[in-house]
């Protein structure tokens, strides 16, 4: 398991300008400004409804935006008000990799099955090599013995971290993650976050939206906290939770962090 070069490049791996999204009337996302450099961890923060998991879905294209710039560090532009082609959105897809709340595995697939699925159809990896990748990322999270069971037979903490196997196996440079604990049992959140803090650890670039803020305290290299649809406020974690400057963001912390002090 290994992540792009963080020293390849001294350029942001990804940069979002002026994002803008509304469905109807609803403006979800009004001009977001964010950048993540390589071998780094972005962690956006904030209420629910704030526009966060609009931002992830925007990044990779699962959602089209009405206006602003997604740039990849190789050279992938896409203007999304200038409707862009769609192998140009395909392209900026193929650059990272989404671990979603839900695990979205396949019921009727087995945990391998799932986890080559992506590599062989989309990358045209051979089956064999994409499966001995797999069996080694299983080994990795400590779910080697899981390999042939169906996600039924799995707990939610277990289901997760196949997902997130499943994400490394596409060899993405960026990875999403998209509030991958809210869905589980209190007792289950821990095991899929060490599994996340390793990823850290060993340089992978990564975006994440989530509550866990002792999480992003811990592995965050840059925090933004949002809310309505802008970025309110954004610095290093131990700014942000013990010095934030905006009041929204102080009124915020206020009312979930003290469990966590």
């Amino acid at each position: 398991m290994s992540p792009t070069d963080p020293h390849a490049t001294t350029e942001p791996l990804l940069s979002v300008t002026g994002l803008h999204k509304a469905f109807g009337d609803h403006e979800v996302l009004r001009g977001i400004d964010l950048s993540v450099d390589p071998g780094k961890v972005l962690v956006l923060i904030g209420p629910s409804g704030s526009g966060k998991t609009t931002v992830l879905r925007s990044i990779n294209g699962l959602e089209i935006p009405d206006a602003g710039v997604v740039t990849a560090t190789d050279g992938i532009r896409v203007d999304y008000a200038a409707n862009p082609p769609r192998k140009d959105i395909l392209a900026l897809r193929d650059r990272t990799a989404m671990v979603f709340q839900h695990n979205n595995l396949f019921p009727h697939m087995t945990v391998l099955e799932n986890i080559i699925e992506g590599p062989v159809q989309v990358k045209g990896i051979s089956k064999k090599d994409a499966t001995a990748d797999a069996v080694e990322l299983l080994g990795r999270v400590g779910l080697a013995e899981k390999r042939d069971a169906y996600p039924f037979q799995l707990s939610g903490g277990q289901a997760q971290r196949v997902g997130i196997v499943r994400a490394l196996a596409l060899k993405p440079q960026l990875l999403l993650f998209d509030e991958p604990t809210s869905a589980l049992d209190p007792e289950l959140v821990g095991e899929v976050l060490a599994v996340m803090k390793e990823l850290a650890d060993e340089g992978w670039t990564m975006v994440v939206v989530t509550h866990e803020l002792a999480f992003a305290r811990q592995v965050a290299d840059e925090v933004l906290f949002m809310d309505g649809g802008v970025i309110v406020e954004r610095g290093a974690p131990r700014d942000i939770f013990t010095a934030p400057k905006q009041e929204r963001t102080k009124q915020f912390l206020r009312r979930i962090l003290s469990p966590l002090d």
